[in-house]
This record gives structure tokens, sequence and C-alpha cells, in this order.
């Protein structure tokens, strides 16, 4: 994700915060209409509209639906996640991974670590140098595990953000030994195999940066005479353009790409990447604060990126907000888990949008061919598994209550309204729909978070509902719901004042030591056996080359540890060089 922002305005009404920009481009609006898009106060509201909407799939199907998912990595987001002490840390993951209980995502997408900075810290590589693997360094081995552990039926993607020095022989450039760059990536897929019994379902190119054609097409050669037909490819995890002209020109870049993955679409596409009639994803999204204004962005950009873009799978970034909150983007996840010393962690809003999503579908169904424009503002998709179930996720969510941190926004109306629904086709004898809530509740600060409402009796084929603003309705013929809970987590505490670790572990858990984030380098465990005094048991920084950078590296290796607010101590250090 790029750490690009820009001059933020405040919406009148609303908090302010990090993570709820107003578009500077927006700046005319707010002489010449004032606040007219925002929700009026109580009492203000004109009477409901009716308007009528069918829901039919007896004209066919639309596109195919491929799930919804959150990004760990880019970088070093789930860096604190690992040292929860339990049953907290699988409390954490219950409420991301585990089917109708949370989020329960259909999609974990991941970093291939390279050593180098990514926003949030650095992730170790699996080949720090050519010829020496190890397919146990960081965490991310052990996150796909535990999501595959609570939904065997999760979608796995791997993506590089930074690389080796080494592969770039020299260069801060992956693509001039394409060779090279694709024996990389396709170990780190055979070692999730190999080591970890981890199908990985798909791969990306290099996260917002160039695409190489070539490398792209030598990349599925590689994969194909690994035997690794079944691993889709992605690109290129940049803008819309210009992999889909390039795409439109190549037959053959063409024929190996399987899905164009845009980020930060701002749910609209462009007539090439339509034109290529590859699957369309807003590969990664959101990066908000996940407060209500977080609910609201996430809410409707989940609906949106298909009734506007066409896309079939939006990807949160990011998974959890893991790290150090002082560093870029703090609680830019869809949960917050920053406090593995109290075992705090907060169940943040956009877990229950998510809900409304991914506990009544499932990827391979479908969506119904519908325009999804509700009259009076907001958004409605309908999807259905083919074999009678249904599906609908309407969202009213007004401008100044839904914004994104990128792109900016244009200003829109959302008034109160009824809805009437009309079921048709196959859907015409569902008699009763269950009926899942949400109510963002900006002036009251009381919110409603998917809560089940009575069920919705279906009348010869219509149900009307009667809908206000900044909510989300899910209707269903599914019964598996479950909005899960678990004790509240101990009280949050600020990280000790008195913290030490002298790294005596010979069998670590993870190859990073607790609660260290490193920014620059790679700090892991090293047993100094050459040593006969007291550097034994050593932390020890292990890349010597500086990597093939997605950011601004340091020129020297930095790991950050505690408050950042800690003014009181200076602590004590033992080192040695080698």
């Amino acid at each position: 994700m790029d750490a690009a922002g820009g001059r933020r305005l405040r919406c009148p009404g609303s908090p302010r915060r990090a993570g709820a920009p107003c578009g500077r481009a927006l700046l005319w609006g707010w002489a010449l209409l004032g606040c007219a898009w925002c929700p009026r106060p109580p009492g203000a509201a004109a009477a409901p509209f009716l308007v009528g909407y069918a829901l039919d799939d007896s004209g066919g199907l639309g596109r195919e639906f491929d799930g919804i998912g959150a990004v760990s990595g880019g970088g070093a987001t789930s860096r604190l996640l690992v040292n929860y002490p339990e049953p907290y840390r699988s409390q954490i993951l219950d409420y991301l991974f585990m089917p109708n209980f949370g989020a329960s995502l259909h999609i974990l997408k991941v970093e291939i670590g390279g050593d180098g900075q990514s926003t949030d810290g650095t992730e170790p590589s699996h080949m720090h140098y050519e010829n020496y693997e190890n397919y146990f360094r960081g965490y991310e081995w052990w996150l796909m595990k535990e999501a595959k552990k609570r939904n065997p039926n999760i979608k796995l993607i791997g993506l590089p953000w930074t690389f080796p020095g080494w592969i770039g022989r020299g260069q801060n450039w992956p693509y001039n030994h394409p060779d090279v760059t694709a024996y990389y990536v396709v170990s780190w897929i055979l070692g999730a195999k190999q080591y970890h019994n981890l199908d990985i379902d798909y791969i990306g190119i290099w996260n917002e940066r160039s695409f190489s054609s070539r490398y792209i097409k030598l990349l599925r050669y590689t994969l194909d005479k690994q035997g690794l037909q079944r691993v889709r490819i992605i690109a290129s995890d940049n803008m819309w353009e210009p992999i889909s002209f390039f795409m439109m020109v190549d037959s053959e870049l063409h024929k190996v790409v399987d899905i164009i993955g845009a980020h930060y679409p701002g749910t609209k596409t462009v007539p090439n990447a339509l034109a290529t009639q590859k699957k369309l994803w807003a590969s990664e999204d959101y990066s908000t604060f996940n407060d209500e204004a977080g609910s609201g962005c996430w809410a409707r950009i989940l609906n949106q990126n298909y009734v506007n873009g066409n896309m079939t799978s939006t990807i949160a970034w990011n998974l959890v907000a893991s790290y150090y909150e002082d560093l870029p983007f703090g609680r830019d996840g869809l949960m917050t888990a920053q406090e593995p010393w109290s075992g705090y962690y907060a169940v943040e809003g956009p877990i229950w949008v998510t809900a409304h999503t991914t506990q009544f579908t499932y990827p391979g169904w479908h969506y119904l061919q519908v325009d999804g424009h509700l009259e009076h503002g907001g958004s409605y998709v309908a999807l259905t598994d083919g074999l009678g179930n249904l599906t609908i996720i309407i969202e009213t969510m007004t401008y100044c209550h839904s914004q994104c941190i990128r792109p900016p926004l244009l200003p829109f109306i959302v008034s109160p309204q009824k809805a009437t629904f009309y079921l048709k086709g196959s859907f015409h004898k569902v008699k009763i729909l269950k009926m899942w809530y949400t109510k963002l509740g900006f002036k009251s600060a009381n919110s409603t978070f998917f809560h089940p409402l009575p069920p919705v009796k279906v009348h010869e084929g219509m149900f009307s509902l009667n809908l206000d603003v900044d909510e989300v309705y899910t209707l269903t013929t599914l019964t598996t719901g479950q909005k899960g809970t678990y004790p509240d987590p101990p009280q949050s505490k600020p990280f000790p004042s008195n913290y030490k670790d002298d790294f005596k572990i010979r069998n670590p858990p993870f190859s990073e030591a607790p609660h260290f984030a490193d920014q620059t380098g790679v700090f892991e465990y090293f047993v100094n056996t050459s040593d006969p005094g007291d550097h034994i048991f050593t932390l020890r920084q292990v890349v010597i080359q500086r990597p093939i950078t997605w950011a601004s590296d340091a020129d020297q290796a930095i790991s950050i540890i505690g408050d950042f607010k800690c003014v009181t101590k200076e602590p004590s250090i033992r080192h040695i060089f080698q």
C-alpha cells in the first residue's frame, strides 16, 4: 500500500481521527453545497420513498463470487499477534477465520518476506542468501496454518513487497534476471507445501510496483514445470492500467494472467479491464482506521466494488492491527490486537461488517444480474449457490460516514427509503428470510453490530424494508449465522516499565524475539556456541546485503520495542559485533 495520503478535511458532525479523510478535491463542495449529502438531524428526515427491485435468476446469473479476504503483511502487520498468551491468541484467530463466528474470511493474503521495509516493518525472507533456504522464519507460515485449521477451505495468496538483495545481482530491480526471481517465488510455494502442508492458491507479482510481461510468462512456465498448474496468477496489484492494456495487445500475457488485481479502485474499473473478460479483484482495499467511519467505508466498498466495478473479491489491508499503533497507519486492521503483554484486544466494527457477507456467501456462489443501486442512495447485492439459497446484502452508508483513506470520494446523497424486493425465478417460492442488522451510531456513539432481527416473511414473492441511513442488512435463506463471543479480554495496559529478555531459548517457536518489531534488517535468535562468555544466547541481525527495496529503507539496522512515549529510563543492552 502507498504511504501517500493528501490533505484531509473534516466532515461536519464527524469526529476527527486518524484515517478519516475528506478529499482535498472536494473543497469546493463546502462552499457550494454545504453538507446536503450528510444525514439530516433527527426529526428532519423526509418521508420514506417506495421503490421496487426484482431478484431473478431465470435469465442467467452474474459473475462468480471469489470471496472476501484480508492481508497479513505489507508489512509486518501481524507482528505482535504471535506473542499473545493463550487463550487470547486463539480467540483473536477465531474472530478472524472461524466460519460462522466472526469475520469468517474466505481469503488470507500474506507477504512473501523479502528482508525489506514494507510499511510497518520488515518480514524475513525464506532465502536471505541464494543457497540457504529456511521455511521456518517469521510468522506467516504459522498464521496460514492457523487459518487453515479453522477453515480448511480458506484460499491462500502470496505476494512479494521486497526481495533479498542477491536476486538483483547488484541492482535494485527483480526483473533483470527473471529466471532467478521466478525460482525464488516458486521455491516459497514449494516450501509452503513441503514443510507446512499448505497449498498456495494464488501468487502475485510485485506489490504496487512495475510488472514485467517477460517475468509473468516465465513465472507461469516455472509453476507449470514444478507441477503447480493449479496456482493462479494475479497481476499486477497496482492500478487497472497498464496491465489491462498490455493483456489486450499480448495474447500470451492474456493467457497466463488469471486475475487482474487493482488496489484502492474507488469501486470503479476501466474499459480495458472489462474487455479482457478476466476476473477483476480489489486485491487490496480499505486501509482505514477501524472505528465507525472505517466500518462505513468497508460496508460501502464490499457491496459497491461489485455494483460499480464488477469486482468479485475485495481484500482488506490489513487483517489485524497487531503492530505498534504509533507506526504508520495505526489501527487500520479489521480488528486490533497490539498488546500481547496485557492480552487486551478489541473486536472492531469491520469484523461484523465483514460477517454480513462472509457468513452467508461462499466462493463459487454467483451474483444475480441486478443494477445494485438503491433509488435514494446505497446499494444492494444478491448472491446464490444455484441450489435455491439466496443472500441479499444492503448498505445505506452516507458520504460523511463512509470515506476510506483513499481515493477521494465524490459527494452523494442517501435518504431514508422504503425498498420492496420481488423474488422471481427459482426464488419465487421462498417464504421466509433470516435477517441480520448493523446500525452505525455516529450521533449516539452507540452502534449496533451484526444483530439478528426477526425473520422477514415473504408474501407471494414480495417483501419490503424501511431503510434508514448508515445501516447494513443481510437477508438470507441460510440459518447458520452467529455472532461469536468470548469473555472480555484483560484490561489494556502500557508496555511494562521494567522489561528484560536474555534470549536464553534453544528451540524458539518463532525466529524473532517477543515484542521486537524490525524496521530495517532482520533480527533472529542465534546461539553463538563460539563464545564462552555472556554472548551465547543472542539476537543477531542477519541481513548483510541491502534488499531490493519497496520503501526508503534506512542505512542501518533498526528494531523497535516498547512504548513510544517512554522517556524515563535508558535501556541497558549487552552487545557484541562480529
